[in-house]
């Protein structure tokens, strides 16, 4: 037998165990990581991988996480993942470029051939010679970009009006400092850029429509209020999204300031500052009178470059993020982009979710033209034949023609979707969604009626436990259910679970609305019932086996072009085709797989009876001795609950 293992063998091919397993399974062989694989087995897993690792795989210069996952012969899941490993969290329908596309691929060793559209081909005169490929951009380091959350009246507005050296309200329409949702401050030759958006609707609506923009995350506390029920929404914003947070306690010129109890209850949260032990930065600022402004700036700088932010500055496809969006009189559409990757010029035709068109004018936070915006430059930019979303991700395609055509092609990928949503995060989605990252949580956001109730409710759910899976609840509030809620849902992949409240109106017209399960109870035991159910669903399956029949080996032969056949005899029960079989040499069980072919004299047949003979073929196995004992048998799932 080969020496090689389930584990030794994903080392030596470079892939995963999981992805071993799969393999496996495709051929019929059940093993564990150090259970030994035959030669046979071995050389056919290897002759799959080198086949697949040799196939290109066709795609457009742009599609869908979904169009893309078929591509592939992956779930949509495992590609979300694979994205969010690269700092892109992305929906099911968020369209990707072939550069990110490519790099997704290299997980699993696959090579992508771009196929560009005809219009996107520039014809050549006869007889010239084709440009040499260009040589991978390299990167370079780029500003941080920060987003300011907090409980409302904590000064985060006064935070960034300070930071921008004006105020937004004092701002006449018009002026040259006229506020686009996104700008940059400078401190020592280093700039930083701010997105200032309307609050944590508007980041997690973002972060749902697969925008991840934000670098670090700052979180602004009150001295006088201390931990309020939106910063601790903001903390559940920062934690779900996966990026650093820096604490600005604001307000310490205050009288009432206590700044000890705002870091004391910051700790119930997982923020412990670093001068406790912690990994938490925290500044104590005052916004108003413009204290340690220029120290929480040092702060951001310095975990930016511990995070070592960097960019494709040259590269030949650019792309970014869309902050807002409006129709401005005189100009038309305007859209506030974050750029990300490349160098955006006038000229450039783009395509921004379902919006395409060309760069017309491009401007700066301060309202100066400009002809170009490399990575982490804000700018507001004309030239969109409509709005697109908060989120949308932009990008520049070689023709306008083409930038039309991925546009049309989205929104009619979209009305399709939209009669026909198959991908809606329900408790029933949930298990699959479990099976194929591994993930072994149920996660919800909770809405009550009031505190009392929640933190009832809360407790009720935490104290179900189970050794295999647990509840975790991401976000929890009072109220009904809203819009930011949902976006929290989607963004996080959860279920909504209300008590006692109802559905603001405007949820049902949300666009993304039908893509997350609502759930809403008044009868707390209906409610744990839904949720032990859900996690039951996601309990590993548990299998009763029966033994049908035990076959002795007599002999050996080899069939050219098919394998080892062991000649048998039945000594007791039946021998059945397609059953589960495991093989004994003595006391030791050596192998454990699928029976593939059954035969008595030279018929196939379904089952072998005791005290007769038959010829055995099992998928994955060669290794036959004289005297070694075959079970059969059959395995039944056993429904699991949890009390």
């Amino acid at each position: 037998m080969s020496a090689k293992t389930v584990a030794s063998l994903a080392k030596e091919l470079k892939i995963s165990e999981k992805e071993m397993s799969g393999y496996l399974n495709g051929l019929g062989v059940e093993a564990k990581a150090n259970d030994p694989l035959d030669d046979d087995t071995v050389a056919i897993i290897k002759d799959l991988i080198k086949e697949q690792r040799s196939a290109r795989v066709q795609i457009p210069q742009a599609l869908t996480v979904r169009d893309f996952a078929e591509k592939l012969g992956r779930s949509a899941g495992e590609i979300q993942k694979a994205l969010v490993e690269l700092g892109i969290l992305a929906t099911v329908n968020q369209s990707i470029g072939a550069d990110v596309a490519q790099k997704v691929a290299d997980k699993w060793h696959i090579r992508l051939e771009i196929v560009k559209s005809e219009a996107a081909r520039p014809k050549k005169p006869a007889g010239t010679k084709a440009p040499a490929a260009k040589t991978n951009a390299k990167l370079a380091s780029r500003p941080p970009v920060v987003t300011v959350l907090g409980h409302v009246d904590h000064g985060k507005t006064t935070l960034l009006d300070t930071l921008r050296k004006t105020h937004v309200t004092d701002q006449e329409s018009g002026g040259i400092t006229q506020h686009i949702g996104a700008y940059q401050v400078e401190l020592k030759g280093r700039k930083i850029t701010f997105i200032d958006t309307p609050g944590h609707a508007a980041f997690t609506a973002m972060r749902a429509r697969g925008a991840a923009i934000t670098d670090i995350v700052i979180l602004v506390v009150a001295a006088n209020d201390a931990v309020m029920p939106q910063t601790v929404e903001a903390i559940h914003h920062a934690q779900q999204a996966g990026v650093p947070i820096i604490v600005a306690i604001n307000k310490i010129d205050l009288p009432e300031a206590n700044v000890e109890r705002c870091k004391t209850q910051l700790m119930d949260h997982g923020l412990m500052p670093e001068e406790w032990g912690g990994k938490t930065i925290m500044v104590e600022i005052s916004a108003k009178f413009n204290t340690n402004i220029d120290e929480l700036l040092e702060m951001v700088l310095l975990v930016a470059d511990m995070e070592e932010l960097k960019a494709e500055v040259s590269a030949s496809k650019v792309s970014g993020a869309v902050i807002e969006a409006h129709v401005e009189a005189g100009k038309g559409n305007v859209a506030t982009v974050l750029v990300q990757k490349g160098t955006l010029k006038i000229g450039t035709p783009i395509v921004a979710g379902e919006a395409y068109g060309k760069v017309k004018a491009m401007f700066s936070d301060k309202g100066d033209k400009l002809y170009k915006a490399g990575p982490s430059t804000p700018i507001e930019l004309v030239g969109l034949n409509s709005a697109p979303l908060a989120g949308d991700v932009l990008q520049s395609v070689k023709t306008e023609k083409e930038a039309r055509s991925i546009a049309e092609a989205r929104i009619a990928k979209e009305k399709e979707d939209r009669l026909n949503r198959k991908n809606a995060i329900t408790l029933d989605s949930i298990y699959d969604k479990i099976k194929e990252d591994g993930i072994k949580k149920l996660p919800l956001v909770l809405k009550a009626d009031v505190q009392g109730t929640l933190e009832a409710v809360s407790d009720s759910l935490r104290k179900i436990e189970h050794e295999e899976v647990t509840v975790d609840i991401i976000h929890s509030g009072i109220g009904d259910v809203t819009e930011n809620d949902v976006n929290f849902a989607i963004a996080s992949e959860a279920i909504i679970v209300g008590f006692n409240t109802g559905i603001e109106n405007n949820v049902s017209r949300m666009p993304d609305a039908d893509r997350v399960e609502i759930r809403t109870y008044s009868v707390i035991y209906d409610l744990m019932r839904d949720v032990k159910a859900a996690m039951a669903g996601l309990l590993e399956p548990v299998f009763e086996e029966t033994v049908n029949g035990t076959a002795e080996v007599r002999a050996t032969f080899r069939i050219p072009n098919q394998g080892i056949v062991a000649g048998c005899y039945v000594s007791e029960g039946s021998v059945i085709r397609n059953d589960y079989i495991r093989i004994r040499r003595g006391r030791e069980v050596i192998f454990e797989g699928k029976l593939d072919s059954l035969k008595h004299l030279k018929d196939e047949k379904s089952e072998v009876a005791q005290g007769f003979e038959c010829g055995i073929m099992i998928k994955g196995f060669n290794e036959y001795e004289e005297g070694d004992i075959i079970e059969s048998y059959s395995k039944k799932q056993i429904a699991r609950a949890i009390n």
